[in-house]
């Protein structure tokens, strides 16, 4: 006579994190400051457009020799890419998630009308959609050239004149830029709170610091194509 055996399953640590508001609001702020490091990495090696074509190109070679001869050509880059991949993807998820429940849990109607939150509050989940489209398009620009007619493989500063010689390709960027400012302005502070280091005492400093983050992006990263329209880089 065969013996009924019960075994109990309880769910992994990692998947109760998962599963939770405050472990997705964790995986947000994680792979948010993830992705705030690279953006600032990259703004820094955009600005070297200003020093000339000799050395915008040595950067962006640079970038494909990062690491030899430990690593073979343009792994690093691809290390960094995939990493990236998995901060963007997780993040966006886990916004998408908290956003469903956090409209499951309203009620039906208020009777009175909630205040209304700041700018980039109000703006985060359309923002993250326009950062998300523009990734997209920006990666099929300037790395695969698939909507680039003029798209030049090996020279990035001749690419990047002609990208920002057009008016669209000028309108798609500056308005992203625009909204990434907002979206780091929230995002930081946000994620200060979530892992914790936010107080009463440290919030003047926090936000002060997101807002200088959100600004110091902003400017860095318009400042490219302001500069081609205006003649100042040709």
């Amino acid at each position: 006579m065969a013996l009924a055996t019960r075994t109990d399953r309880r769910p992994s640590t990692t998947r109760t994190l998962w599963d939770s508001t405050v472990g997705k609001k964790t995986v947000m702020a994680v792979s948010g400051l993830i992705m705030l490091g690279y953006l600032v990495a990259h703004m820094y090696g955009n600005l070297k457009i200003f020093f000339g074509l000799g050395a915008f190109n040595d950067y962006a070679h640079w970038l494909r020799t990062l690491g030899e001869p430990l690593l073979h050509y343009e792994w690093a880059l691809w290390i960094i890419r995939v990493v990236l991949v998995a901060a963007v993807v997780l993040h966006g998820v886990c916004a998408y998630q908290l956003s469903r429940r956090d409209i499951a849990a309203r009620p039906n109607k208020y009777v009175h009308k909630r205040p209304r939150a700041s700018y980039a509050t109000r703006t985060m989940r359309w923002g993250g959609i326009i950062l998300a489209l523009f990734i997209v398009w920006h990666i099929l620009d300037l790395t695969t050239g698939t909507v680039h007619s003029g798209f030049q493989p090996g020279h990035p500063y001749q690419n990047v004149l002609e990208t920002f010689s057009t008016w669209y390709g000028n309108v798609i960027y500056i308005v992203a830029m625009l909204a990434l400012g907002l979206h780091v302005r929230h995002g930081f502070w946000s994620a200060a709170q979530t892992l914790g280091v936010g107080s009463a005492a440290r919030d003047r400093v926090l936000k002060g610091t997101a807002n200088l983050l959100a600004l110091v992006l902003t400017a860095g990263f318009i400042a490219v194509p302001v500069a081609v329209m205006t003649g100042v880089v040709s």
